[in-house]
């Protein structure tokens, strides 16, 4: 399972992704993965909103998580 990370979520983090498959638990869906964020990097509680895409398609908090897939991680975007 691997995170991907844009935008201010990359500068959160400090790099662009996260191997998880060496974890010994991996998240087990979508709103798993939210809680991982929060707990391991504090500053994703302060974004107002975060997408996040599983294997290139959205997905809601309930999605379930299989250990190859590729997670997008997409923060709020402002623009004008």
């Amino acid at each position: 399972m691997e995170l991907l990370f844009f935008g201010i979520a990359k500068d959160i983090v400090g790099k662009s992704s996260i191997d998880l498959s060496k974890n010994s638990s991996l998240p087990k869906s979508v709103e798993d993965v939210k809680l991982f964020l929060t707990k391991k990097y504090p500053d994703f509680s302060k974004l107002s909103s975060l997408a996040i895409a599983v294997n290139s398609e959205y997905a809601a908090d309930d999605v379930v998580l299989n250990d190859g897939d590729e997670i997008a991680i997409i923060p709020p975007v402002s623009g004008g």
